[in-house]
């Protein structure tokens, strides 16, 4: 294998490696903000409404505390998670889960005794002039930065980013029925304890939430159905892979956890491990939030497999030089007889690249999923990275010219 290759292919995957750290880190900055504008929200609320005496005010502030606790609970479970222990294999990342669940049961009794309050408690006449500022600057705070994450997590494709979003905006939600109801206080309308209430159920709401997602993690529910489909597509989509069999997937606190039976097309179990032990490296790349991927190859020789041929032309002669050739014929064909059911010319679309031509050429034609590839210059990145994921070389003079 050439010296080119294996630079090219570790420069590639550490460039890649460092854009999904920088993301991760860049999503864990974001969270650290987040910790700190809520637990700024709650205090200004608690304060404001200490003093002008709204039990909806104090309310909204118990619900702005709730995202404190909930993501303070995660950050020290991370904190835990990271550690290692032989007793342990797998990790400590059900630790995030365990404070996850305690500040879930911390946060539904907050949202019953504001219900309590609001429906038992002392009617009275909120200052409107210490608590109705706090309450506007508060909503524009919330919703503002809610907007923000929910930009940032769509961006970064963050689920705890998303999910802190919606935290936000629910969190505005329930600030605006408190602006509300201070808003009618000069016209005669005292609706405090009626806001107080509807706050006490967007904290319950927000705490039972968190307890049943907690509760999921510990009985080991399988990751959401989109990001689950969105792995087992790029499986499939990977060379040599038939089709994936079997997937079964956990959470694991914030991350998850894959297992998979992976059918692929050929009739050597070398090569279903060689695809199976890039699979597990490269997924692990492209979805940060995986910690975990075990890959089991069922090999066999399948019906139909797919020969690449480099060629001048459509209908064209071969072509000698494999990364420049300006067109390649994709022929699919028996395994048995190898009898060809279908020909299509491709046009090569990376031939005058300046950068990186050997690299661009082999990852284009990898997801053509190719078993055979016929070439003479097994020096070429192209062919190399071809090699690496489980394709054959055939050298054109092993072949006739019907063939080729």
């Amino acid at each position: 294998m050439s010296a080119d290759y294996f630079d090219l292919m570790a420069g590639d995957n550490a460039m890649k490696k460092e854009q999904s750290q920088q993301k991760l880190a860049e999503a864990r900055k974001r969270a650290a903000v987040s910790i700190g504008l809520n637990l700024f929200l709650a205090l200004g609320k608690g304060v404001a409404g200490i003093l002008s005496g709204s039990a909806a005010l104090l309310g909204d502030a118990i619900h702005s505390a709730t995202d404190v606790v909930a993501s303070t609970a995660v950050f020290l479970g991370i904190w835990v998670a990271g550690r290692e222990h032989p007793s342990f294999p797998y990790g400590l990342y059900k630790a995030e889960t365990v404070a996850s669940l305690a500040a879930s049961v911390a946060i539904i009794l907050a949202a019953y005794e504001i219900g309590r309050q609001a429906v038992f408690g002392v009617a009275s006449l909120p200052d409107v002039t210490i608590a109705l500022p706090v309450a506007a600057l508060s909503l524009l705070i919330a919703l503002g930065f809610g907007l923000m994450q929910l930009r940032a997590g769509k961006r970064l494709n963050s689920p705890a980013l998303l999910a802190d979003a919606r935290d936000y905006l629910a969190d505005s939600l329930s600030t605006a029925v408190v602006l509300i109801s201070l808003l009618v206080v000069p016209f005669g309308y005292n609706i405090d304890r009626i806001a107080a209430g509807i706050v006490s159920l967007f904290v319950f709401i927000a705490g039972g939430q968190l307890f049943v997602n907690a509760l999921k993690d510990l009985l080991d529910a399988a990751i959401d159905r989109e990001t689950e489909r969105e792995i087992i597509t790029f499986v499939e989509d990977y060379p040599r892979i038939s089709r994936v069999k079997k997937c079964f997937s956990r959470k694991a606190g914030g991350r998850f956890l894959v297992d998979m039976d992976v059918e692929l097309r050929t009739p050597s179990h070398k090569i279903a491990d060689l695809v199976a032990d890039r699979l597990e490296e490269e997924l692990l790349v492209e979805f940060p939030g995986l910690v975990l991927a075990r890959i089991r190859p069922h090999y066999a020789a399948g019906v139909f497999m797919k020969r690449v041929v480099p060629v001048e032309s459509p209908e064209g002669e071969y072509s000698h030089h494999f990364a420049t050739s300006p067109w390649f014929l994709v022929e699919t064909m028996t395994i048995d007889g190898k009898e060809v059911k279908k020909r299509e010319f491709i046009e090569n679309r990376y031939k005058d690249a300046e950068k990186k031509k050997g690299l661009l050429v082999g990852r284009w034609l990898l997801k053509l999923n190719p078993d055979e590839v016929v070439a003479e210059d097994n020096e070429s990145v192209a062919l190399e990275l071809l090699k690496e994921s489980g394709a054959e070389i055939i050298h054109p003079s092993t072949l006739t010219s019907t063939m080729i």
